[in-house]
């Protein structure tokens, strides 16, 4: 956590200045900080509220900007069986980007946990509550000294450099490295989709050309 912890502190710093520069009652500030733990569902959220936009498309707004979680829980979840339910929602709280990429990198392809092999379980406690502890105390920086961090800083562009430090680090192999490069692709095509819905189809694009390209290799290997 060592290597993205500065970069994703950066990124809650903006995200606690950015929610209370909006104009959002302090209380509704801190509730968002501590409560959501998802910056880019707050940063899409807060406009929307205060324009006065329904509730339902505030909602359907974080749904979809967090829809890409679904497939990393479903990833996840081998490791997660193990768990009572109280504990699993736990886990589904405490899971972000940062976290997900590490423990599938280091646990994903490998035994599951359990009684017997909690490794993967106390790798990802480990990795997400310094998550958890570092983004929340930035926010809330960024929550009282609001008026002292000016936007000229660019500290949101911090968070971007430490997952792609964190992604050059994980592409390893040819199919990794296409479907990475597959995903960006559609991203910027898709980038004007409503809801940011582009963050989902790269994706569905990077796990679909990835899946594609591990069943040819057994075909290629047979001939």
């Amino acid at each position: 956590m060592a290597r993205v912890a500065p970069g994703m502190m950066a990124w809650g710093l903006v995200t606690g200045v950015a929610m209370t520069t909006s104009g959002l009652p302090l209380g509704v500030v801190l509730a968002m900080s501590l409560g959501v733990f998802a910056a880019s569902a707050q940063l899409s959220a807060v406009p929307l509220m205060m324009v006065g936009a329904p509730l339902w498309v505030v909602w359907m707004t974080a749904l979809c900007v967090n829809l890409r979680f679904v497939i990393f829980s479903a990833q996840l979840r081998p490791h997660m069986l193990c768990l009572p339910l109280r504990w699993r929602l736990m886990a589904g709280y405490l899971s972000a980007d940062v976290t997900y990429v590490l423990t599938v990198h280091r646990h994903g392809p490998g035994e599951p946990a359990g009684p017997q092999h909690p490794a993967p379980l106390a790798y990802f406690a480990g990795a997400a509550l310094v998550n958890w502890a570092s983004w929340n105390l930035a926010s809330l920086a960024g929550i009282a000294f609001a008026a002292q961090v000016p936007t000229s800083w660019g500290l949101a562009f911090a968070g971007t450099l430490a997952l792609l430090a964190l992604l050059i680090t994980l592409l390893k192999d040819r199919i990794s490295a296409v479907a990475t490069t597959l995903a960006g692709v559609a991203a910027i095509v898709c980038h004007g989709v409503p809801f940011r819905l582009h963050i989902v189809v790269a994706v569905l694009v990077a796990v679909g050309a990835g899946l594609w390209m591990e069943r040819q290799m057994p075909a290629r290997s047979a001939r």
